[in-house]
């Protein structure tokens, strides 16, 4: 299953690689949240895909409706902006097949230009940095016992981002039996620019602070940047070097990424300037979401959950 709203770019490459599946899915269903790009057109001349037209529903609602439509126990999700490889769902449904109740699959950045490629080392571990106990998967690239969502109460729909970090949050919670699929792999494009950067990373920290989701993270975010500002003002070299050295190492992950997945010298320098550059505005974009967050989750007060 998968949801979609103003995907045009990326719909028709999604629907040619699910045709293209070693192991064909028995059924497609693909959830429409009001796509106004011709995503509809690409969709309702598709054949095989059941299509669930919803103007106006979130990705949660869209996911709930697409699980309570499919016919079958056995759910494999991913994004119709995503390209799944040709052998992503035979590889997902492995750990299934095995006994697991939700396989996790893995995704890559898609190629594209040096500025996504940056993105994507922040945003997407190697497949060898992967441990199966503390993975949190993706919606893009997972599969689920149908009973497995049921314990979880369904996906949130009071919640518009990080719908399905709040699912696996209530697996682990649960004890839900969690298997890692690593050849289950879907390709995932990058944001283009900076704005479309910012916000995607407001949006994921405004809806970490809506659902109460990795507050220590956060608050480790905003205490160290908060001591870089008091060193700065304070001129004290001994805690402005300690802080760059924690910095350099928060940091070097990332850096170590992007040089992999760059060839060129010109490139390889950038990312050495560029990947801490670009965490750094991301880490503010997360500061400020974190905090709008908050300020929202005070308005409407307790949020009632299903």
């Amino acid at each position: 299953m998968a949801t979609v709203k103003d995907a045009a770019p990326h719909v028709g490459e999604f629907l040619r690689a699910v045709a293209a599946q070693t192991r064909p899915p028995d059924e497609v269903v693909v959830v429409d949240g009001g796509s106004t790009d011709g995503t509809l057109e690409v969709l309702r001349s598709a054949p095989g895909v059941t299509l669930i037209e919803e103007p106006g529903a979130n990705i949660a609602r869209g996911r709930n409706l697409a699980v309570a439509t499919a016919a079958h126990d056995v759910i494999a999700v991913t994004d119709a902006d995503c390209a799944p490889a040709p052998d992503w769902l035979e590889r997902l449904l492995e750990p299934i097949e095995a006994g697991a109740d939700v396989a996790m699959g893995l995704y890559r950045p898609a190629p594209g230009s040096l500025f996504q490629t940056l993105a994507g080392a922040i945003a997407v571990p190697d497949p060898e940095e992967v441990r199966e106990e503390r993975f949190m998967p993706s919606a893009r690239s997972v599969a689920f016992r149908r009973e497995a969502l049921e314990r979880a109460g369904g996906y949130p729909e009071w919640l518009e981002v990080g719908e399905d970090m709040y699912v696996d949050r209530r697996w682990r919670a649960l004890g839900v039996r969690m298997r890692l699929a690593p050849g289950a792999v879907v390709s995932w494009p990058m944001r283009a620019d900076l704005p479309s950067l910012w916000r995607q990373y407001f949006r994921y920290a405004r809806g970490d602070a809506l659902a109460g989701m990795y507050p220590h993270r956060h608050l480790v975010r905003f205490a160290a940047y908060g001591a870089l500002a008091a060193a700065l003002v304070a001129r004290r070299p001994l805690p402005l070097a300690l802080l760059a050295g924690a910095g350099a190492a928060y940091a070097a992950r990332r850096v170590r990424r992007a040089l992999r997945r760059t060839t060129r010298p010109l490139e390889r320098a950038a990312a050495v300037v560029g990947v801490p550059a670009l965490m750094a505005i991301v880490d503010a974009a997360k500061m400020a979401g974190y905090l709008s967050g908050l300020l929202e989750r005070a308005r409407r007060g307790p949020v009632r959950r299903r």
